[in-house]
């Protein structure tokens, strides 16, 4: 009996999110092995790739793409990098798996989009709250009818501590974090598309950081194109802990999805009632981290259409840009569709 060699998969950026994937690439998926790591940062290649035992290090992206190894690529490098290093993966016909926000701009988007269509490789972006069992569920039993029509939807991330106002780029809260959720409201509206959107953001947090451009709340109000009304809120810094969820109702009742609690023990003693809470973004998904690279890895095998494509990253984007032009100008803003 043979068996098919192992997928070799090359990744870009090996910060916070990218150490995790590459471990995921090395360690964690039967049939895939981690060929080669990129990053810039001198040394920062070389240094994950001895902790992993991957035999290749590269500081420029381009060596990884003339590669003749690596079969497929996964992006995990500075959002406003990604389209950019998605082109030219494709370009080198590698199949791609880029992290969120595939883009920045709409034509930026396009151009990604149609670099992978040219190439005729398989293009998947990282909304990974689709790969998490409770979200996947609501989807699946929404798009069946079983809570009929959806109606009101809310989508909301709060992240657990905002360490650093300087470093973070303007509009972030929309490009980087809800875009998560807009995402969210489009997978739990099956079949419907975002059509206006109305947006409020400040700096709370910190608001001695707003005069540099820095928003760390936000309250997006969406009309969907069948009647639905969603809201997806954000805020940086969530004293309890890291808190995503969702809720869906619909003509014949309601789904809610996320638990921010680390199990289902609760204490009950002198102090009142309590739970310990989940602090950190790859402890609450970290299943759905690693099934969304086994998918991938199962769409580069198979050749089918990636589960998150990069249309999606698109639609998202749209309703992004849309939530800062609102902001902007102060009034609902129509999302663009072309």
């Amino acid at each position: 009996m043979t068996t098919s060699p192992a997928l070799s998969v090359g990744l870009i950026g090996t910060g916070r999110m990218g150490a995790f994937h590459a471990e995921t690439l090395a360690r964690r998926l039967p049939g895939v092995r981690l060929g080669a790591l990129a990053d810039p940062a001198p040394g920062a290649a070389l240094a994950l790739a001895d902790r992993l035992g991957c035999a290749t290090a590269y500081t420029d992206a381009a060596d990884l793409f003339a590669d003749p190894d690596i079969g497929a690529v996964v992006i995990a490098t500075p959002a406003r990098t990604h389209a950019d290093l998605v082109e030219a993966a494709a370009k080198a016909g590698k199949a791609v798996y880029c992290e969120k926000p595939m883009a920045v701009t709409l034509a930026e988007a396009d151009r990604a989009v149609e670099a992978a269509r040219v190439a005729g490789v398989p293009l998947q972006v990282g909304f990974n709250r689709r790969y998490d069992a409770g979200f996947r569920a609501a989807h699946d039993r929404i798009r069946a009818g079983d809570i009929g029509t959806p109606q009101l939807l809310r989508s909301l991330t709060r992240d657990p501590g905002l360490a650093d106002p300087s470093r973070i780029p303007p509009w972030t809260i929309f490009l980087e974090t809800l875009i998560h959720d807009f995402d969210t409201l489009r997978y739990l509206n099956p079949g419907a598309e975002p059509a206006e959107v109305f947006a409020m953001a400040d700096a709370l947090v910190r608001p001695d950081f707003k005069d540099r451009g820095l928003l760390d709340t936000a309250v997006v109000t969406i009309r969907f194109d069948n009647g639905a009304l969603a809201t997806a809120e954000a805020n940086f810094q969530a004293v309890y802990g890291y808190d995503v969820r969702g809720e869906v109702f619909g003509s014949n009742g309601m789904f809610t999805m996320g638990d921010i609690r680390r199990t289902h023990l609760t204490a009950y003693g002198p102090d009142g009632i309590t739970a310990g809470c989940t602090t950190y973004d790859q402890d609450l998904f970290r299943d759905a981290y690693v099934a969304e690279l086994a998918d991938f890895a199962e769409t580069v095998r198979t050749g089918r259409t990636p589960y998150v494509t990069g249309e999606d990253a698109r639609a998202a984007l749209a309703v992004a840009l849309a939530a800062v032009e609102s902001v902007t100008t102060g009034g609902p803003v129509r999302v663009a569709r072309v």
